[in-house]
């Protein structure tokens, strides 16, 4: 097979086939004696895995399960896989708390998260939602969060309602949206009115969640044919 075999099936460039080979995402091609490239089946099977790992867990984490794989790290490569699983789990988990946020504050009005959960530094509150403490101090600037300050130490503190800013703006951070956006979802949802947007973005995260799963699906499929491939075993 050629490269514009490879790349004529995924729509992309025969430039980004020899790039994907060069970055360790398909295996190393053969050469003819005139130094052409010979691919096979095997890297028309790493391509599929690698632009199906792609949409389901982001560019860095498949290209490093990719080179994890040809690198004989299977268990590497299933870690990282493990960690996009869990990733979404929480994404879903926090989802929902939102909405229920949000029922609460349409229906009842009631203080969300309960009172009494502590408060956080920055530095905590960044490693429960895996960001840098510079992203925080960000969405501080833009207005998405406004913590208190310590009137011992001058350092920034993080109540309950804080947490559940810095959840929500996470949340829709990683669906894509804006700074401007997000302060906009968060002041609405500080202040239980202009309810039709925030709903309407949740909904829109919701749907994005649903295709990354599919996606982890068809993923799951494409790596594992190739993974057969690999270790020479026979379909069925």
């Amino acid at each position: 097979m050629r490269p514009t075999d490879l790349a004529r099936e995924h729509g992309i460039s025969t430039q980004a086939v020899r790039n994907y080979e060069r970055d360790g995402f398909l295996p190393p091609a053969e050469r003819t004696p005139s130094g052409y490239r010979i691919y096979t089946e095997a890297h028309a099977s790493a391509l599929r895995a690698y632009l199906a790992l792609v949409p389901a867990y982001g560019h860095a984490p498949a290209g490093r399960i990719m080179n994890a794989v040809h690198g004989g790290a299977l268990d590497d490569a299933l870690t990282i896989i493990d960690r996009g699983h869990a990733r979404l789990l929480r994404d879903r988990d926090t989802l929902a708390a939102v909405r229920e946020a949000v029922d609460h504050l349409i229906t009842e009005s009631a203080p969300w998260p309960p009172e009494g959960t502590g408060i956080r530094t920055v530095g905590e509150l960044a490693r429960r939602l895996q960001v840098t403490p510079a992203t925080l101090r960000n969405w501080e600037g833009a207005g998405i969060l406004t913590p208190a300050r310590d009137p011992a130490t001058g350092y920034r503190v993080f109540d309950a309602a804080d947490v559940r800013d810095a959840e929500l703006a996470h949340l829709l951070r990683r669906g894509g949206y804006p700074l401007s956006h997000i302060g906009t979802v968060v002041q609405q949802i500080r202040q239980a009115g202009g309810t039709g947007a925030l709903a309407a973005a949740l909904d829109g995260w919701q749907r994005k969640l649903t295709e990354q799963g599919i996606a982890m699906l068809n993923a799951s499929v494409r790596l594992s044919h190739y993974l057969t491939m690999l270790n020479g075993a026979p379909e069925e």
